[in-house]
């Protein structure tokens, strides 16, 4: 059987798949999860039931902390190997975060590839650095396997120059200073699921709300990105776990001019102090600020319904109205509250929500009288990304 591995890597983690392609989509059969992996890793095996298989602690007491991402991707490969000995991956597709102006769809990658999204890093520091790493273990694994880079910027890149572009000189958006959207390989899904259901839910107007640690929203409209939450990097938009979102570029003067901050501590200031962790004092985790009795908790989650509402409204302006909201990823598939939260606050828009629906996860729950209707839809990335290195192969 031929195979194909998705890779999706960030700091201290590594997320891994393995499909079966079929004429028109792949079969998931495992994934592969590890964790922790800079000091003691755990590596988790889940079926294609959502089963845990395995779970153990692999020994890299003896390898160098930048070895540790391809140490833990040849965990995965031999464990690929051992319990399928008449298998064989065939190529691996990449999660790739930034692919700024030139990438607009998935591609082969080789050295000039590679030698393009390096350039790019500076525009995706969290994450951009750990997907071309895990490239290059890939590359020294498997040299002969033909590897495929799928972006999270592709499905925005024809958004129209009115919401793209910013209000600077018009030599820096020459230069590439503008918004690229992220999470698009997440929305891309959600919009293909949309089609697979039908009866107009592909057509609509549709705000897609992807809340997580990292959290976004796009407004979607017949089935193409007209406008998203994020901008010219992944710190834009809705407060997250540890990232700021949306902020006056006049704080970061006054924190450079007043703490001295250099670039380097703005940059942690953005990406690691703030958001959910830095409102809250408490944790960048969701359920762990759910759990919490603590005021500063509460702040933290009232604050990001609130942005979160807010974010919807400007993007059913943007789509000059709203008669789809869909909630994804992690908080957004599993947090009721959450989202009660922020549906309470789009009463105005025709959000009704059905409570029970919603309590019990359901696959639409909004009320049938409601005029907007509100659908659950876990996304699966690594699904989109073994789909685009299917196509991409032929």
């Amino acid at each position: 059987m031929s195979l194909v591995l998705t890779v999706n890597g960030g700091s201290s983690s590594l997320k891994c798949a393995l499909f079966a392609p079929q004429a028109g989509g792949a079969e998931c059969l495992y994934q592969f999860k590890l964790g922790n992996i800079l000091n003691a890793p755990v590596m988790k095996v889940i079926s294609s039931r959502g089963e845990t298989l395995e779970q153990h602690q692999p020994d890299m007491s003896a390898i160098d902390i930048e070895d540790r991402h391809q140490a833990c991707l040849d965990q995965v490969i031999q464990w690929v190997r051992k319990q399928m000995p008449d298998s064989h991956i065939v190529a691996f597709g990449h999660r790739i975060v930034h692919g700024g102006q030139t990438f607009s769809d998935p591609v082969i990658i080789d050295e000039n590839v590679l030698s393009r999204l390096e350039d790019l890093i500076p525009l995706a520091p969290l994450h951009q650095p750990y997907n071309l790493k895990l490239i290059r273990a890939c590359q020294r694994l498997e040299p002969e396997l033909p590897q495929i880079a799928c972006f999270d910027t592709m499905f925005h890149i024809n958004q129209p120059d009115i919401e793209r572009h910013y209000a600077i000189p018009r030599k820096y958006t020459a230069a590439g200073v503008h918004k690229y959207g992220f999470h698009g390989l997440s929305y891309e899904f959600i919009q293909r699921s949309l089609e697979k259901i039908g009866r107009g839910a592909e057509s609509e107007k549709t705000v897609i709300c992807h809340l997580g640690a990292g959290a976004s929203m796009c407004a979607v409209k017949k089935g193409k990105s007209i406008a998203s939450s994020m901008g010219f990097t992944a710190v834009d938009g809705l407060p997250m776990g540890s990232r700021t979102g949306n902020i006056d570029p006049g704080v970061l003067l006054y924190l450079q001019r007043h703490y001295h901050m250099d670039t380097d501590q703005l940059e942690n200031f953005l990406y690691k102090e703030s958001g959910w962790l830095g409102v809250s004092g408490i944790s960048s985790d969701m359920i762990e600020l759910e759990q919490s009795d603590k005021p500063e908790a509460e702040q933290a989650i009232a604050m990001f319904a609130y942005r979160s509402a807010l974010e919807i409204g400007r993007l059913s302006a943007a789509l000059q109205g709203l008669e789809q909201l869909v909630f994804t990823g992690g908080v957004g598939e599993n947090d009721s509250k959450l989202r009660k939260r922020i549906c309470d606050q789009l009463e105005w828009l025709g959000v009704k929500l059905n409570k029970s629906a919603n309590k019990e996860g359901e696959a639409i729950i909004s009320k049938a009288s409601a005029k907007v209707i509100v659908r659950v839809i876990p996304t699966n990335e690594e699904a989109m990304i073994a789909l685009h290195t299917q196509e991409v192969l032929g």
